[in-house]
């Protein structure tokens, strides 16, 4: 994520990115997302540009303050955005989608499981290096998890859904013959992310880029 805050500060969720980064929202849909995709929405798209700057900032999205800088009360502002989950959730989904890009394109040379094992673990490693990222995990754990690692906010299921499009592309409808199907692998993979992104949350030990690279290298391995 350290490198989205810049190359996806003027627009929408859906905006920008490679069309990999792209089929997550795509794929699971929300009502705020649709509305900033739409263009009909200025107010709403405005609201979550200061979020996003807020987050990107290390502060804490804090709706009665957002609403004051935006001259509105609180009522407007649930309305243009819905509660503080759904913007946090598309506030965390608009930094994934350009980290995805970058790994997409950075690893454009590679094909099938090692493609698959660089682009994840370049998006891991973005994530354990933000700092503004971390600030938010230490500050608010509980909700962190819970709108990243379950299905409750759209995050996990978009995340999911690029890395099924992901194994597809480059590993076929059948990864490693009959015994595991895109879909599920993608589920594996996600998880095995999530184990070691948030290490720190879950276990208590400090997130490793190289753990989570040695984990997805040894599952695509051992499949095969």
């Amino acid at each position: 994520m350290p490198k989205a805050a810049t190359s996806f500060a003027e627009g929408p969720p859906g905006s920008h990115g490679t069309p990999l980064a792209l089929i997550g929202t795509a794929g699971a849909p929300s009502w705020l997302s649709q509305r900033l995709d739409s263009g009909e929405h200025p107010d709403s798209v405005a609201a979550f540009r200061l979020a996003r700057e807020t987050f990107v900032a290390g502060q804490r999205i804090d709706m009665g303050r957002l609403a004051t800088t935006l001259g509105i009360d609180r009522t407007s502002l649930f309305r243009w955005v819905g509660n503080r989950d759904s913007l946090l959730s598309e506030v965390l989904w608009s930094l994934a989608v350009p980290t995805l890009s970058q790994a997409d394109q950075a690893h454009a040379h590679l094909k099938g499981a090692d493609r698959v094992v660089a682009v994840l673990t370049a998006f891991a490693e973005d994530l354990i290096s933000a700092d503004y990222f971390r600030t938010f995990l230490r500050r608010e754990p509980a909700r962190a998890l819970r709108l990243l690692t379950t299905n409750e906010s759209e995050i996990q299921r978009r995340y999911v859904a690029v890395v099924e499009h992901l194994v597809r592309v480059e590993m076929g409808e059948h990864p490693f013959g009959t015994a595991i199907n895109p879909a599920d692998l993608a589920y594996l993979l996600v998880r095995i992310s999530e184990s070691h992104t948030y290490a720190d949350l879950i276990t208590g030990e400090m997130p490793s880029s190289g753990r989570v690279r040695a984990a997805f290298a040894f599952v695509m391995r051992s499949g095969g």
